[in-house]
């Protein structure tokens, strides 16, 4: 039980980080480039084909995050207004509408909105609703040309796509960019394309990948991994002091049969030996029924989608339960390694045994 709980805590761990990790990197960019003295980026065309000359980049493109006040026909709302340009936008988060209209000429701008905001404030698809920028006194008037749903709380309750000519003109910036968003092709290795980007931009700009933008989020998975293990890992501990516990009520009932084997010969290290052996069955085999009953456990808990949370409060309402073959086996080795260490105690006290004395007492 303790090598299945320990499989469970691993796939646990991994879902949530994995998840939350897959979310982030969906809708926001794996670099960030704005300019060190805060300005808007004017000429972000140019900027970005210089980036994209950069090994390891895919795509650079301008976006903006600018405040907002929505109101619809249930209530207002906070909400970020996001400008993107055609090629970036996420499709496959889409649920209803269309992202085609955020980019055709109307006389009320089209935008997609998140599905959670758009159930909170009472908007759908063909509805026009106010938007008060957070930088313009003037009340601007939105249409929704779609709804979408990255799966991610934060971005589904408060974002809201247009084109970067409308998010411009809220913003007042002639056409200009707050953030060149930057996507690279090994996310794990973006410190290296970080460092390749601002030594082709210079010091005007400021690069920020997205392990610093989500460094707090991270850190804490990762102490909440790690005291969950400590945790998991006191019930393995407990188990092996019990397979300690089970060979010395085996030595004391067994005192007649171990004295009869030294009488016939056998040496200290085959009564050791035995034992050992005694531990290490027990253990191979509590280590092979806990991964299956650990795998078992995490492949019913993802079929019926049992660990479901408050999307509000932990941003996504789903975890997987991601169990790694390399973690399998590392939980059932240790657990094996150490029901054998369990076993030195009373095979020794086994192997101490006097047959005169035992034979006498018994």
């Amino acid at each position: 039980m303790g090598v299945a709980a320990l499989i469970v805590a691993f796939a646990l761990a991994n879902g949530f980080r994995d998840e939350m990790r897959e979310k982030i990197l969906q809708g926001t960019s794996h670099l960030s480039v704005v300019r060190a003295d805060g300005r808007p980026i004017e000429n972000y065309s140019e900027l970005a084909s210089r980036v994209k000359q950069v090994n390891g980049v895919v795509t650079a493109s301008a976006t903006t995050y600018d405040g907002a006040l929505v109101r619809g026909t249930k209530g207002s709302s906070y909400a970020v207004i996001r400008g993107v340009e055609k090629d970036t936008v996420q499709s496959r988060w889409l649920r209803d509408g269309s992202f085609g209209p955020l980019f055709e000429a109307s006389s009320n701008p089209n935008a997609v909105v998140g599905t959670d905001l758009a159930a909170r404030i009472g908007l759908a698809p063909g509805d026009v609703f106010q938007v008060q920028p957070a930088n313009d006194a003037t009340p601007r008037r939105l249409r929704v040309a779609g709804v979408f749903s990255s799966g991610l709380f934060e971005y589904d309750s408060t974002w809201i796509y247009v084109s970067m000519e409308t998010a411009s003109e809220f913003a007042g910036n002639n056409h200009a960019a707050s953030v060149m968003s930057v996507q690279v092709t090994d996310v794990d290795n973006v410190k290296h394309v970080s460092a390749d980007v601002s030594k082709a931009l210079g010091n005007s700009y400021t690069i920020i990948d997205w392990q610093q933008a989500n460094q707090p989020l991270f850190a804490a998975l990762a102490l909440e991994r790690r005291m969950g293990l400590f945790i998991i890992g006191l019930i393995i501990a407990i188990a092996t002091l019990n397979i300690t516990t089970m060979l010395i009520l085996v030595v004391v009932e067994r005192r007649r049969d171990i004295a009869i084997l030294n009488a016939l010969g056998a040496t200290r290290a085959g009564v050791m030996l035995l034992f050992i052996i005694e531990g290490a069955v027990v253990g191979a085999i509590g280590a092979a029924v806990g991964v299956a009953i650990g795998f078992i456990a995490c492949a019913i808990g993802n079929h019926y989608k049992l660990v479901s949370l408050p999307a509000d409060v932990y941003s996504i309402s789903n975890v997987p339960l991601i169990a790694r073959p390399s973690e399998m086996l590392i939980a059932a080795l240790v657990a094996f390694l150490l029901s054998v260490l369990a076993t030195i105690y009373p095979a020794r006290a086994a192997s101490r045994m006097r047959p005169v004395e035992a034979l006498r007492d018994s």
